[in-house]
């Protein structure tokens, strides 16, 4: 259900790693909770966070949830479509409604972030 390739928190955010730079963004199921997204705030390039610190906030007609960084490191990239066009989130969350590249700076972290099956079995 949930793509294997990637890594899951328990804030509900999914990362892709790729030479050192993690794309994250919101699974399915948390779009899916927090109902058609209106609005996006993301951080700006080159801030530099921890891992577990509030870094966005998606709201929703429904609720605004904060977004949490899953990784220590630089935020490299953020994705400027969907400031424009937040719907992005609900209709490809995997895809074009990515939110954020990280530089990552300490890859060690990535041991505490769940596969796809452990994740779904925090859904249960």
């Amino acid at each position: 259900m949930y793509p294997e390739d990637l890594l899951y928190t328990e804030d509900h955010e999914w990362i892709r790693v790729e030479d050192g730079v993690a794309t994250v963004g919101i699974t399915d199921f948390a779009q899916n909770e927090l109902g058609d997204i209106v609005f996006v705030e993301l951080p700006e390039e080159d801030e530099d966070f921890s891992q577990g610190d509030a870094m966005g906030v998606v709201e929703s007609v429904k609720a605004v949830s904060d977004i949490y960084m899953p990784l220590t490191g630089t935020i490299a990239a953020i994705n400027e479509e969907i400031l424009d066009a937040p719907e992005l989130v609900n209709s490809d969350p995997y895809g074009d409604g990515w939110l954020i590249k990280i530089k990552i700076a300490d890859e060690l972290e990535l041991d505490a972030l769940m596969n796809a099956e452990e994740y779904e079995s925090t859904l249960e």
